[in-house]
């Protein structure tokens, strides 16, 4: 399998304009998301629809792809970008690395390329929970998994319920799965998901892959123990470089 990584960034954010180009400790957020994704693979290009972004990743080097404003999703930025590529790189697999995760590690990559043996589709990362506070955060989904580590269900809830037993003894008797914004997909099956129209799932819990779940398609899951830290306001910005250190 070949792979290309491709990260989707826009300048308009509701609550974090010009992310991409926020400063950390000397490097643009997109310069540190591209470096990290560099480590872990031959070919990275950062799909924007902003000139300002697109001059800065110019600028240090990296891999600009112009893209429509109007996408309403990640994936289907990444879809324009792999379409546009298609005739200049040879890949078999996107991978689409979140553009406000800035401490993506190498490593983490790789286990989604890992994922890419047999007839895998999409391959996406999770993590064990272990604080009850996690575990009951609306804006952290969570992830039921079968016994090939792929996802049956994505909720905001948290899944699955433990009956007859105290909320806070939960992690302690059962398996709890956070998940990982990060995804792959094969080429042909990135193209096919955005054809899709959003499902009555997604709409309920506004989690994009309920879409593809809806449909048949199957999600291969991989487990990371590493706590990521995405950055979408000022504020999370702002604790992150508290802990940063180049």
């Amino acid at each position: 399998m070949k792979f290309i990584g491709i990260i989707p960034a826009r300048y308009q954010s509701s609550r974090f304009p010009g992310k991409p180009l926020a400063m950390i400790n000397g490097k643009t957020m997109i310069q540190r998301v591209y470096e990290q994704a560099l480590s872990a693979l031959d070919h990275v290009w950062v799909a924007t629809d902003d000139h300002r972004i697109a001059d800065t990743v110019t600028g240090f080097g990296g891999n600009p792809v112009l893209t429509s404003p109007d996408h309403k999703s990640g994936t289907d930025r990444c879809a324009e970008a792999a379409d546009a590529l298609a005739g200049k790189i040879d890949f078999d697999v996107v991978i689409n690395i979140q553009g406000d995760e800035p401490f993506i590690r190498p490593a983490q990559i790789r286990k989604l390329m890992d994922c890419f043996t047999g007839n895998t589709e999409i391959a996406t990362l999770v993590r064990k929970i272990q604080d009850v506070a996690e575990l009951a955060d609306a804006n952290k989904p969570k992830v039921v998994l079968n016994n090939r580590m792929e996802a049956l269900y994505f909720s905001r809830a948290a899944i699955p319920y433990v009956r007859g037993t105290d909320f806070t003894e939960w992690t302690a008797l059962a398996n709890f799965w956070a998940h990982i914004g990060i995804y792959a997909y094969r080429t042909d099956i990135l193209r096919e998901l955005t054809a899709l129209q959003p499902g009555i799932l997604e709409n309920l819990e506004s989690l994009e892959q309920l879409r593809w779940l809806e449909n048949g398609y199957r999600i291969k899951a991989a487990e990371t123990d590493y706590q990521s830290f995405g950055i979408d306001t000022p504020e999370d910005l702002e604790r992150a470089l508290k802990h940063f250190s180049d």
